[in-house]
Formats: C-alpha cells, structure tokens, sequence
C-alpha cells in the first residue's frame, strides 16, 4: 500500500532536484547562445507578443495553426524586451512544467509498482536525456506538453481524487497547448472507461464518468476550431507550412520506422527496449489484472507519436524534435521494468539508472535535439547585413514580410530595436490582404526569403506576378533572405 505523505514527499523532492537541474542546465545553454538557435523558439515568442505589439493588435494576433495556451502564458512578461529578446519569461515556464513533469513520471511509476526506487530510477531516465534538458532550457512548447499529459495521466490513476473537473480540466490544458494531446486524451479517455467497467461498475456508468472528464477537452477543442474559422477563414489549419519531401510519403510503414529510429537516436537502444517492454507490461496489467486497471491509461502516452506519423505519412520533413514527447512513456516503461518485480526493484531501480547513466549525457553537445536546433545559426550573422540595410526602428516605415517564414527573423531584428509593429504581416487581416494586391500603397520595403523550402508565399507571389514587384528593387540580400525597397517616389507610413 502506497502511504499518501510517502508519495507527496517523493513528487517534492523529485520535482525540486528536476527544477535546480533545469535551471543550472538552462544557464548553461545560456551562456552558449543556444537558448533561441531554434527558430521556432523564436516564433513563440513573436506569436505571443504581437497579441499587444503589432499594427492590428488584439486576440486574433494568437493565431491558429499554433495551439494557444503557451502563447497566453507568456503574453504579458513578453511585452517586456528584456523577457522578449532573451526568452527567459518563456524558459521559466519550460523549466517549472520539466519539474512537473518529472514528478508526474515518479508518481505514475509509484502508483503501479509501488516501488520508490524504481520511480526515482524513472525520473532519472526522463531528467538525465539531453534532448529533454535541451528543450526544458529554451521557449519551446513540448515541456509544457510533457507536463501536463504526464499529469493529467496521473490524476486520472489516482483513485484516491474523486471527480471529473481536475482530471478533465488538465486534458482541456494539454489539448490547447499541442496537437500530440489531443491522441493522448483520446486513448486515456477509452482506457478510463475499462477503468472504471473493471473496477466493477456498469458499462453505463463507466461511460458516463468517461464521458465527465472529455466534457471539459471537448469543449477546448471545440472553442479553438471555431476560433480558426474566425480568424483564419478555415476550421482547421492542416496544410499549408510545408513542403511534402519525407521519404515515408503515403508509406505507414516507413513512417513508423522514422519514429524508431528518432527514438533510438534519442536515447539509445537499451532503453527504449526497456521503456517498450515496460509499455508491453503495462498493458498486460491494465487488462488482465483487476487490481490495476489504472495501468492501461498510462499506455495512453504513447499517443503522441499519431501526431509525428501521420504527419510523415503526409510527407512533412522528418525532424527528431517531434519523437522526444515519448520519452516521458518510455522513462515510465523503463521504471515499470525496474520495480515489476517486488522482491527485485531496488536491484532493477540500480540497473536502469546504471543504464541511463551510461547511454544518456545530459550536456552532450552533439545531442540530436541540440544540433538540430542550431541548423539555422549559420544564417544569423548573414541576415544582420540585411538587418542593417533597414530604415531605422521607429521611423514608420513598414516592412512587408510574411511571418510564417520570417517570424523567426522578427524576433531576431529586435535586437536592433525593431518591433512586430515595424512588420506588416498576415496577421494584420484586411491591409495584408490589400498590400498583396498593391504593396506600394502600404509598405515601402518588403522581405523575401527566396530559398527555403522553394521559397515563402510573397517569393512563390512575385514568381507568379511579377508586377508584385512593380517599384521595387533589390536592396540587399543574404543567406536567401533578399529585402526590396520601394523606388524613390513618396514615403509610406502607417500610422499604429
């Protein structure tokens, strides 16, 4: 029997040693510049400042494509520059749901084995991954995704918290935060009625308690669906942003081999082989043994890697930062193995953190996750020369670039001064739409990045018209970013 103040007292002090580690490992990718290598760090960030700082500000600045909550979190400390330009408002929220997190994998595996050992053996899988203590030290959303999935699982274990509200609120969060939620909640909520049918109540009503927590998710969804169709014309955004070139194209098979493999480069062969029988194992105990039904549901973290494969299956570019959601369930697998058997869990607790220990370094420079995240770094150095062929921030000139492939270079120009009002971007509704048809009405310089993925929307626009262009010449270009000014003739400004 698992003695409730015995448990709180190990999610403390696990989630405090997750936190000071975070923290430390944080102030060390600091230091090496590495915080917003990512480009997409950057672009959270854009997102959740233009909510205030833009030409057309307000809630439809949140976006679409991007679930919401990591945005609202961060709204406010961004309008702040300091918070804006380094991502640190952004990084203490990473931080904060890694510790959660940890201590979320210590009470599942707690809750299923009963085996101290083998949960702190658990946590030490999940916090000693580089790839994890990467992302957790940078504005990405996946920490908070980890968080909260992790959490919301492990409530919903948890016999002794009666009611749905908790339970159903916490997927409601994860399911506004990443698409990889949205399968979780699904496959947590069948498990939940097994859960309850098993424990000896009717199908009924095991349905009706399902039923209860997916209320609250449901409606999340729901909310943010209608929400895409009022800002952005479309019910759901799903295509759009990339360039089909996966070689697992309309091939399921090849797309689940891509998810192997990122595993495996992620962690290393031994312990995804524990974390998949620990997987198998849970299971088996959810469905064949009726005193731990509870153990299907924490199956349901697997879920996160729908979102990966079918987005390969559709030929979006492989990239190893969608597979590390999976390692929470595969530190939880590698746990179960350690504590499965009672009379063995403080040996098998020693031999899975000796493994972890061995095949993980927690600051390896040349992680996958780390060295995926510096792809664009080379590319700094050369777009400040565009940055500094720019009117001067605050001058009222505005810069026509498009955000879903510049959002990055956005936040980047801050640095020199320039704000997201400085930008005339999609998110700026009808004068977007109007300066497409006439930019020399509206903006007197216009960004392109020429080269990536073929080129963005305003580059494949000037190809298919050229009299886009009309009034315009080349005024600098580097690293395929090429910025346009507008032939002497009368200066634009929009006033904010």
């Amino acid at each position: 029997m698992i003695i409730p103040s015995a448990l709180r007292a190990l999610r403390r002090l696990v989630a405090l040693a997750a936190a000071l580690a975070g923290a430390i490992v944080a102030l060390h990718y600091h230091r090496l510049g590495l915080t917003l290598t990512h480009y997409d760090a950057r672009g959270h960030l854009v997102v959740a400042r233009r909510i205030v700082d833009s030409i057309t500000p307000g809630w439809q600045q949140v976006g679409a494509v991007w679930l919401p909550l990591p945005h609202l979190l961060n709204a406010l400390p961004v309008q702040l520059d300091i918070f804006y330009r380094t991502g640190a408002s952004a990084v203490a929220i990473s931080i904060a749901s890694f510790a959660i997190a940890t201590a979320a994998i210590a009470s599942i595996v707690m809750a299923i084995t009963g085996s101290a050992p083998a949960s702190i053996a658990a946590a030490a899988v999940f916090t000693l991954n580089p790839n994890v203590l990467y992302l957790q030290s940078t504005p990405m959303t996946e920490p908070l995704l980890l968080a909260l999935t992790t959490v919301s699982v492990a409530v919903l274990i948890d016999p002794s918290r009666r009611g749905a509200a908790l339970a159903g609120w916490l997927f409601a969060l994860a399911c506004l935060t990443r698409y990889e939620a949205w399968p979780v909640t699904a496959a947590a909520l069948v498990a939940a009625v097994w859960i309850e049918w098993r424990r000896g109540n009717s199908f009924s009503v095991a349905l009706r308690s399902a039923a209860a927590i997916a209320l609250y998710p449901a409606v999340a969804i729901a909310a943010f669906i209608i929400f895409s169709r009022v800002v952005v014309g479309e019910w759901f955004v799903a295509s759009g942003f990339f360039v089909p070139e996966n070689k697992a194209l309309r091939d399921p098979v090849m797309a689940a081999a891509e998810i192997w493999w990122g595993a495996h480069m992620l962690s290393g062969y031994a312990i995804v082989l524990l974390g998949a029988a620990g997987v198998a194992a849970l299971a088996a105990i959810g469905v064949f043994d009726r005193q731990r039904p509870e153990a299907l549901a924490v199956v349901a973290l697997a879920a996160t890697a729908v979102i990966p494969w079918a987005a390969f299956l559709e030929g979006h570019p492989f990239r190893i930062r969608y597979i590390v959601p999976l390692i929470a369930i595969e530190a939880i697998g590698a746990g179960v193995v350690a504590g499965l058997v009672r009379r063995w869990h403080i040996a098998g607790a020693i031999l899975v953190a000796a493994i972890a220990a061995y095949e993980l370094r927690p600051v390896d420079s040349h992680a996958p996750m780390v060295v995926e995240a510096q792809w664009d770094r080379p590319n700094v150095p050369a777009r400040a020369q565009v940055t500094a062929c720019l009117p001067q921030p605050g001058s009222g000139e505005k810069i026509m670039a498009s955000m879903g492939s510049l959002g990055h270079y956005m936040q980047e120009a801050s640095r020199s001064g320039f704000s997201i009002r400085d930008f005339l971007h999609e998110g700026n509704g009808d004068i977007w739409l109007a300066a497409l048809d006439h930019p020399q009405l509206f903006v007197n310089w216009i960004l392109i990045e020429e080269k990536a993925e073929g080129g963005d929307m305003l580059a494949r626009l000037a190809r298919e018209h050229p009299a886009f262009l009309s009034g315009y010449s080349r005024a600098c270009e580097a690293a395929g970013l090429v910025l346009y000014k507008r032939d002497a003739l009368r200066s634009i400004r929009i006033e904010n």
